[in-house]
């Protein structure tokens, strides 16, 4: 069997994917051993050379590891570009203008390592010394070339590092769209699960109060529903929290009449659920579950109608009407759910003004 690495190969060989660019600094280096100088200057400006390079490629290895660990980086980061800055410096003192070959790389790495004004201002700066120079020397030595390279990477590494703040930024408001939205949905299913349990419990108590005098052995019977809707409301509200609540059009369509029933309205509800598309049904069983809870607990009617087809539910009572009455969270929470799922949902007034109309299509 092969053992699978324990390291992405990226992480191990990625400094020389970085560090290929280096050979650049192959100018700064012929400027040292082709002119005549102190061989202690040839020493100590290969020995720049040389702690430039590793800073360059130990840094980008440092923000790149740092960024995959989400991991604030910025003291090291201003370390490593600290000894880029004076090795820069340094090699001016000895080589002058031949060491502008270091400020691409001094202009690149700050662009990725600081905030993006500073390293904007960094970017500015080194295109600036770069252009100074080539005025006061002699341009033959090509130090107009130089500065168009750093002026051209200043311009794509900062190109590059927009993209990629606005790009985390775009991440960060879809991940926090997506913490609100999931809250909105646990929102709408408590407040349909607890609304039409609740609602329920309440007429069934109601009723039982009545019937402790006259029928105490109903009253019992009632006050044992009471119980198990308790228990089945909380272990709904338990599964809503954990992601696990699915509405069952069938579980629904009894649940409905057994709600309307025990409210005493009359309750023309079906009991096969097969006519509405499987693909709809969880919707619909929704709508039917906060449809039945505003029928019983506001429209002080005395029947209700349930229909179904293949991708329509249609809810009405002969009740008092909506008329004049603003849409409670319910129908805004249902209007989203159904939105959600490509239909559409209507809610007005019944004919001659009488009743309460809720149709859903999707």
């Amino acid at each position: 069997m092969t053992q699978a690495p324990d390291r992405n190969p990226w992480e191990r060989y990625g400094w020389v994917v970085r560090g290929v660019w280096l050979v650049f600094l192959v100018f700064p280096v012929l400027a040292l051993v082709t002119r005549p100088r102190p061989v202690w200057q040839v020493v100590v400006g290969l020995l720049l050379v040389v702690v430039f390079a590793a800073a360059y490629v130990r840094g980008s290895s440092h923000l790149e590891r740092m960024g995959r660990r989400g991991s604030p980086s910025l003291r090291g980061a201003v370390a490593y570009l600290a000894v880029l800055l004076a090795c820069t410096v340094g090699s001016a003192l000895l080589i002058g203008a031949s060491s502008l070959g270091f400020l691409p790389f001094v202009v690149a790495f700050a662009m990725f390592a600081l905030p993006i004004l500073p390293a904007i201002g960094i970017g500015v700066a080194a295109t600036v010394v770069a252009g100074a120079a080539a005025v006061v020397t002699d341009p033959g030595e090509g130090t107009w070339s130089v500065a168009i390279i750093v002026f051209a990477v200043g311009v794509m590494t900062g190109g590059v590092r927009l993209v990629a703040d606005r790009g985390e930024q775009y991440e960060r408001m879809s991940r926090d769209l997506a913490i609100v939205e999931e809250r909105e949905r646990v929102a709408r299913d408590v407040h349909d699960v607890l609304g039409h349990s609740l609602t329920v419990v309440t007429v069934k108590a109601e009723l039982a109060e009545r019937l402790v005098d006259l029928d105490p052995e109903r009253a019992k019977a009632e006050l044992a529903e009471i119980q198990a809707l308790s228990r089945q409301a909380l272990a709904e509200i338990r599964a809503t929290v954990g992601g696990l609540r699915v509405a069952r059009l069938g579980d629904e369509l009894a649940s409905a009449r057994t709600a309307l029933a025990g409210a005493g309205i009359e309750a023309h509800v079906p009991d096969d659920p097969s006519a509405v598309d499987p693909r709809h049904r969880t919707v619909l069983a929704w709508v039917l579950r906060e449809a039945t809870t505003n029928v019983v607990r506001h429209s002080d009617a005395d029947a209700c109608w349930v229909e179904l087809a293949t991708n329509r539910l249609v809810v009405r009572d002969d009740g008092r009407g909506i008329d004049g009455r603003p849409e409670g969270n319910g129908i805004r929470g249902l209007r989203e759910r159904v939105g959600a799922a490509g239909g559409r949902l209507s809610l007005e007034t019944g004919p001659e003004g009488h009743g309460t109309v809720l149709e859903v299509t999707v």
